[in-house]
């Protein structure tokens, strides 16, 4: 999942959404999308152009920075890397395992958690673990801290 939170990253630091990256790539925002959730991988040729659009290196890409994912320290629940702390606040530590309901930016609207109390259950670096319920099951889902735009807290469960 390393490759794809770079990806992720890198293309917040440029500004762009996912579908404005997928149509400079070429291919599909789901796409794009799979490839920051870490459920597929870019080809050889495609890690060389993500590399040149987003003005990185293929070793960006490629390979985490091994400083940080060796700071990388659990606290009862604190994050506590240099790099997790810049993109997971002290506030949104605390929303941590406590009913919300969270609004995202109009470009990149979750339809799965729209309208539904969920629980931030763990964060890693610039993605959040996200437990809601669809009918009578819990859902499990990673979200990019980058695409919510404000949260609220809920008073009872899910």
């Amino acid at each position: 999942m390393q490759t794809g939170i770079q990806i992720a990253e890198a293309r917040r630091r440029k500004n762009l959404t996912q579908e404005q990256l997928a149509e400079l790539m070429e291919v599909t925002r789901q796409t794009v999308s799979r490839w920051e959730a870490g459920a597929s991988y870019p080809e050889m040729e495609k890690i060389v152009r993500l590399a040149d659009i987003l003005e990185v290196s293929c070793d960006d890409l490629l390979r985490p920075d091994a400083s940080s994912r060796d700071q990388r320290v659990s606290d009862g629940g604190r994050v506590s890397s240099k790099q997790e702390l810049r993109l997971v606040t002290r506030l949104l530590v605390e929303a941590k395992d406590k009913p919300a309901r969270l609004n995202f930016f109009d470009d990149e609207e979750d339809m799965d958690l729209c309208g539904k109390t969920c629980v931030i259950t763990d964060f890693d670096g610039a993605w959040a673990r996200v437990e809601y319920k669809s009918g009578k099951k819990i859902q499990c889902k990673l979200v990019p801290l980058s695409s919510i735009c404000a949260l609220t807290f809920e008073k009872g469960g899910q």
